[in-house]
């Protein structure tokens, strides 16, 4: 609803997609950090080794950071879409690496998996960034 002075209200989907790949966010970061070998073998990857846990702990601190900007601004339609943006560009880029993970045989699988979870919530967010005006 339009009054004096105010933005338009934010679509309602949008917010709600943006909101869900927040909330998603989170739970994976928190997975990621704190629980890193069950958080992958949950994504399909195999055994893991320290090199492994300790990357898995770094992803997982950035998406629950992000997961957490995003819900902290479901108030603010501008902030949302900007969190959400970044979101997005971040999904995208793990998706890309994702990508060059699969050529190798023990990361295939869980890869292919990433490629499409991550593209999926890189074009879900992009479209939620676009229909909150931002």
């Amino acid at each position: 609803m339009l009054g004096r002075g105010r933005q338009p209200d934010p679509d309602p989907l949008a917010h709600r997609v943006a909101l869900l790949i927040g909330g998603s966010r989170v739970a994976i970061g928190v997975g990621a950090l704190f629980a890193p070998r069950p958080a992958l073998r949950l994504l399909g990857f195999g055994g893991t080794e320290a090199t492994g846990e300790a990357m898995a702990r770094l992803a997982g601190g950035r998406d629950l950071a992000l997961g957490a900007l995003t819900v902290g601004a479901r108030h603010d339609a501008s902030t949302l879409g900007t969190v959400i943006l970044v979101s997005s560009a971040c999904d995208l880029a793990d998706a890309l690496a994702l990508g060059l993970a699969a050529r190798r045989e023990e990361t295939r699988r869980a890869a292919l998996g990433g490629v499409l979870s991550g593209g999926a919530a890189a074009l879900a967010g992009f479209w939620a960034w676009r229909r909150l005006g931002a």
